[in-house]
């Protein structure tokens, strides 16, 4: 969790396949731990492909067995579904606003903002007014499994917030 924390979460991604990849993680994470997440990375990467939207848009009912019989990633048929709908989403989205990331960007203000000060650990939210809205919009997209907690997770990972607690050495208030 410390590698993570000091050299991937919250630090701005920009690329479209990290960005996707993201996304993913997160959806499979929700109701599980991070670590479980984080163990099983490598596991994931192999079963997507290295996260190219392309190729999991053309997964068809092979593809879908071999993901639910693949004891290295999180075998949730709900989660693997939003997975493959989601790559399609995702070449939508960057059809028509150039990039993912471009996208992501009319909907999250940049910079993203660090927290106050007086921040404290608990004091983080689960949500936001923009997650929610990325949430919305992401749902109307197309997208699955991305409820606000979801999106507000990924926004963090990503850099699109900067929830690092003061005293952090990643903190940038």
């Amino acid at each position: 969790m410390r590698a993570y924390h000091d050299d991937e979460w919250g630090v701005p991604v920009v690329g479209d396949v990290e960005l996707f990849e993201r996304l993913v993680l997160e959806t499979f994470q929700a109701g599980l731990a991070w670590q479980t997440i984080l163990n099983k990375r490598e596991a994931f990467r192999a079963a997507f492909e290295g996260f190219d939207p392309a190729r999991i848009t053309a997964y068809g009912d092979d593809d879908r067995a071999r993901l639910m019989a693949d004891a290295g990633i999180v075998r949730n048929r709900a989660k693997i579904e939003a997975a493959i709908a989601n790559a399609a989403a995702i070449l939508a989205v960057a059809a028509e606003f150039g990039s993912f990331d471009a996208y992501l960007a009319s909907i999250v203000p940049r910079p993203a903002l660090p927290l106050p000060r007086t921040a404290v650990a608990g004091s983080i939210p689960a949500t936001t007014l923009t997650s929610d809205a990325l949430a919305n919009d992401l749902r109307r997209r197309g997208f699955r499994f991305v409820g606000s907690t979801v999106a507000y997770a990924f926004m963090q990972s990503v850099g699109l917030v900067d929830d690092h607690l003061p005293g952090c050495f990643r903190y940038r208030g």
